[in-house]
């Protein structure tokens, strides 16, 4: 039996379905909302990577890699822009390094000692930690020739200092984003990154790019490796993961994959010279992808298809773009917002927003026909039933609650349930005898959803 309480649930993958007729887990598309930040700085260049996103009361926090030439890593530098809205962003002239003789920059790390390459931070919720130890980071660094991971730690985000000389994480081939984070449900540090399937040492570059992770209780000891496992899905080449708890439901990893197509060209000679675009990069393509996880090292890949695609615009073509922010932000109350790189190796580089509904990365879906679901067993705590859903004007959801052998409660069988259609984020679910559940909490139950033409993003119980 699942234990709810009053968490939310996100139908990111099968976790509350047991039985179901005609209805099918979808994965959402999120909408294109423009340009948040054109890489046009001679600091930047066409070679920007690793985009990272933290959003405090403040607003939303920037990073990402500037790297103005090709083949050359020691240009490398860590530049940060910050928006009050998520919409747009601003690059503060935080006057910490000298740029070509210019100190009127965004730059907060230059050398390949402070992780300039694939400096990554993020914000520490675990509790009681000091002050100036709010956000923490991880970079590699050089070291006999590898790239192991040292660990920061800022008090604004924008001044960081080493918590230790020596690396903390040595296992991994670190040339790629490695994402950190508190865990709240497993109660210990996680970092996420890549490793290569078919290397016989995780630090070599062998085989199929694919995704490890490994743990801490203080960020500076960490233990052993694990491979991820995606299920029966065919391997795919993911070059980073940009894994992180889902804000309103922190029990729930979601995670937002490049998928990395090596040999696959599609630009024609004279696109490559019109955009400007470095040969060596038109010659593989980028996408994509959505993953969830609830902890351990178990990703749900519940939906091959790509998340976002490369699209109309030909100069997006390209290898190594269409790379998802580590990090998601709340841009309206309704709304959540996801950047992406686009136009990478070329002089139209820039930073795209994206957005998806409050919970909307995927759905229970019934088509005009209709369907069914009934989840499995479950208890809750609250007193009513809570949807984020949407339907056509033509289309319905109706609720049954049934006892955990699958026989309709009193007062609230499907036919006594509200129709219920329109688009809400937040809708108490309503039968004749009302929406009070208080004498069902703490008592096993199964919810049958009969729809058509409808969407299910998200269900709690409220207290």
């Amino acid at each position: 039996m699942i234990d709810l309480g009053t968490r939310l649930e996100l139908f990111v993958e099968d976790f509350l379905v047991d039985s179901q007729e005609g209805t099918s887990l979808k994965l959402q598309a999120p909408v294109f909302a423009g340009e948040a930040l054109a890489f046009d700085k001679p600091w930047e260049g066409c070679f920007v990577g690793y985009p990272t996103v933290i959003q405090t009361d403040e607003g939303v926090h920037l990073y990402y890699r500037g790297h103005p030439m090709v083949g050359d890593s020691t240009d490398q530098v860590t530049c940060y822009a910050f928006s009050e809205d998520g919409v747009h962003f601003e690059r503060p002239e935080l006057g910490l390094y000298e740029i070509e003789g210019d100190r009127a920059n965004n730059v907060i790390r230059v050398r390949q000692e402070e992780g300039a390459h694939n400096f990554t931070p993020f914000l520490d919720t675990k509790p009681g930690v000091p002050a100036d130890e709010r956000f923490k980071a991880l970079g590699s660094i050089p070291v006999d020739g590898k790239s192991p991971l040292a660990a920061f730690v800022s008090a604004d985000g924008i001044r960081w200092r080493r918590m230790q000389e020596e690396p903390v994480i040595t296992k991994g081939a670190f040339d790629s984003q490695n994402v950190a984070f508190w865990s709240e449900s497993e109660g210990c540090y996680l970092c996420y990154y890549r490793t290569w399937a078919g290397a016989n040492d995780p630090t070599e570059f062998k085989g199929v790019r694919t995704i490890s992770r490994v743990a801490s209780d203080d960020f500076l000891h960490w233990g052993e490796m694990e491979w991820m496992d995606y299920g029966p899905t065919p391997p795919e080449e993911l070059y980073t993961n940009a894994t992180k708890p889902y804000f309103r439901a922190p029990h729930i990893y979601l995670a937002f994959p490049k998928r990395f197509n090596p040999s696959r060209t599609t630009l024609s000679d004279a696109e490559v010279e019109k955009y400007g675009i470095v040969p060596q990069y038109a010659v593989e393509v980028s996408d994509g992808v959505f993953m969830s996880s609830r902890g351990g090292n178990r990703y749900h890949r519940t939906f091959m298809e790509a998340f976002v695609r490369p699209g109309r615009d030909r100069a997006n073509w390209v290898s190594r773009t269409n790379m998802a922010a580590y990090g998601l932000a709340q841009t309206a109350t309704d709304e959540i917002s996801i950047y992406y790189q686009h136009r990478y190796a070329q002089p139209g580089h820039y930073l795209a927003r994206y957005t998806v509904r409050l919970d909307g990365f995927a759905s229970l879906n019934s088509p005009y026909a209709g369907g069914e679901m009934i989840t499995k067993p479950l208890c809750f705590t609250g007193n009513r039933l809570v949807l984020n859903y949407a339907t056509s004007g033509a289309g319905s959801i109706r609720v049954e609650i049934q006892d955990e052998h699958g026989v309709a409660l009193p007062g609230f069988p499907l036919e006594d349930g509200l129709e219920l259609f329109g688009d809400e984020i937040e809708r108490v679910y309503s039968w004749e005898s009302g929406t009070d559940l208080s004498a069902l909490a703490g008592t096993p139950v199964r919810l049958r959803f009969a729809m058509k033409d409808a969407d299910l993003f998200s269900l709690r119980f409220a207290g």
